[in-house]
């Protein structure tokens, strides 16, 4: 133990001071990027709330210093943002809370990324270099985080700035990663003016201008983009239906009859106000509706929709089988099917979307493709087969396999009062968590989607944060695509986002209602839609780039050794 002691450095008064100072920063940073976010209404924060940080990591000379305050400020961002996932109800599964603990620790790991990439930047080139590369280093984490089997990218940055209308209207060119990069940049450019503000002038106006001009441009495009678009007159009639069941109460053995009541009552006066399609939320039944076990429920619904001549999406449990030698005959078999050795057949469990035809009996199915890290299925448990018996909660149906395709569903244009150009309307369903991934909400409108809906249960959450910026985050999805996007959330939040990101109508939370409204179908694809890859990739290769440099540069040094 003495040994340790005496090759402990000792700190002096004064650089103990610095340090608290430096933590304080670094803390500061923190709680301004999460004063930054929804549900808030300050989005302008985030503009100057890295500078702290900035400030901090300029002066840190070692990783591991500049680990550890970025390790501090994303775990203060965490905090603030999204300390909602553990739940915190009396009801609540304690397993959910204690993966809401543990997202806290572990997703601040990840912004070491970018901080590290900084570092080698540093060491390979210089400090200002590093300096303004950060936002593409910065990229790089967000994209290759949406990546993992465990991602979970609610805090790109851009994100937090979907109460700034007229800013993100750019989306629609460089998408949310883009707005991560704009960020960035005014930051830097603001911190460049605030060290420089007593020693040179000219470098304070030069940084200084910079960053306003980074947040005038975007404005300017938005106002005009805004006031300029022009709107299809196509549209359809949509009826949202938000039963507001207790979401713990259904998964533990809810009446069947009593859901679907619920549902068909809310349906009707939807229908009443001219409804077209309704969409009912995700797992709108607790059961395998369509297995074959639920016969007489099926035949209310199909009569329920043929009756009234309405499209109804719908989430619902969705289960497959396959026999036993399809996996090696024909190869029709999901690869990450589960096999019963009772039964001595493959099945897969999905968490999909219906499209019920009111004209037929043909279903058309989206299995979600994008699961929530352990509510809905276990990160590498193909690689690790002994995590899906570990890690389980005790509510839904965990486990689900994941969807193979982005399919867009289709119905006849002939069928709505207000399509007249078109032979089918193409829509695109999304499931809950997927809609915070701009790239893959990207592919069904690159597939021909002329409108975004999205089926949700926030319910488990409460009045916490995450139901109000899960909505928010739509906005983006809408703009990016020039869409309108529509959710029908159990509990809330379901609304009409029109493809400028004005939120049309919407309801409560936690009322037993109906939202029904016109949506515009739009069919140009934007440049973002087009190629939404294009700052990914670039980020991507500067890092590759700059880790390359850093390699080679350690390379020849040990072999001058």
């Amino acid at each position: 133990m003495k040994l340790f002691r005496k090759n402990k450095s000792v700190l002096t008064p004064e650089e103990k001071q610095k340090n608290k100072k430096y933590r304080l920063y670094i803390i500061l940073s923190g709680i301004l990027l999460g004063l930054s976010f929804p549900p808030l209404p300050v989005p302008q924060i985030m503009f100057f709330a890295l500078i702290p940080y900035l400030y901090v990591i300029e002066r840190k000379e070692r990783l591991i210093e500049i680990n550890r305050a970025t390790y501090l400020m994303a775990f203060v961002f965490g905090l603030l943002t999204i300390y909602w996932v553990g739940s915190w109800q009396s009801s609540a599964d304690p397993f959910l809370m204690i993966s809401g603990v543990l997202l806290v620790f572990i997703n601040p790991v990840f912004f070491l990324i970018p901080s590290t990439l900084y570092f080698f930047c540093r060491k390979s080139i210089n400090k200002t270099a590093a300096l303004f590369l950060l936002p593409l280093f910065w990229v790089t984490y967000e994209y290759a985080y949406m990546l993992t089997d465990a991602s979970f990218p609610w805090l790109t940055l851009g994100n937090g700035l979907v109460k700034f209308l007229s800013f993100i209207q750019v989306a629609d060119i460089i998408g949310a990663e883009g707005l991560t990069v704009f960020v960035i940049f005014i930051n830097i450019f603001l911190y460049r003016a605030f060290t420089s503000v007593k020693t040179d002038r000219r470098k304070f106006y030069l940084n200084f201008s910079a960053a306003i001009l980074l947040i005038v441009i975007p404005i300017i495009y938005g106002v005009v983009r805004v006031s300029t678009f022009s709107f299809s007159k196509d549209k359809v009639r949509v009826g949202l239906i938000q039963p507001n069941l207790d979401p713990w109460d259904k998964w533990a053995g809810g009446n069947i009859q009593n859901i679907e009541d619920i549902h068909f009552e809310l349906s009707q006066k939807a229908i009443d106000k001219g409804a077209e399609i309704v969409f009912w939320p995700e797992t709108a039944f607790p059961v395998y509706l369509f297995s074959g076990s639920h016969a007489a429920e099926v035949n209310d619904i199909n009569n329920f929709i043929r009756k009234n001549n309405t499209y109804l999406v719908t989430g619902m449990p969705d289960v497959r089988f396959y026999a036993s030698g399809d996996r090696k005959e024909n190869g029709t078999v999901p690869p990450d099917a589960k096999y019963s050795k009772a039964g001595d057949y493959y099945y897969a469990t999905y968490n999909a979307v219906f499209l019920l035809d009111p004209a037929s009996h043909h279903i058309q199915k989206y299995g979600k493709m994008k699961l929530v890290p352990f509510g809905e299925k276990v990160p590498f448990v193909e690689s690790i087969p002994f995590l899906g018996s570990l890690i389980k909660w005790g509510v839904g149906i965990s486990g689900w396999n994941v969807g193979r395709d982005t399919i867009n569903f289709t119905m006849p244009a002939s069928h709505f009062r207000s399509i007249t150009q078109k032979d089918s309307l193409r829509i695109n369903t999304l499931v809950c968590y997927e809609s915070i991934y701009p790239y893959f909400v990207a592919n069904f409108t690159q597939r021909g989607a002329e409108m975004i809906a999205v089926v949700t249960n926030d319910s488990w959450y409460g009045k916490l944060s995450g139901p109000y910026q899960h909505k928010e985050y739509a906005v983006l999805r809408a703009i990016e695509n020039r869409r309108s996007v529509v959710r029908a959330a159990n509990g809330g939040i379901s609304c009409i986002i029109n493809p400028v990101g004005i939120t049309e109508t919407q309801s409560e939370m936690f009322v037993k209602t109906f939202v029904t409204g016109d949506v515009v179908l739009q069919r140009e694809k934007t440049f973002f839609t087009k190629y939404p890859l294009i700052i990914p990739v670039i980020s991507a290769a500067a890092s590759l780039w700059i880790i390359g440099i850093f390699i080679l540069k350690k390379l020849k040094l040990k072999l001058k050794l």
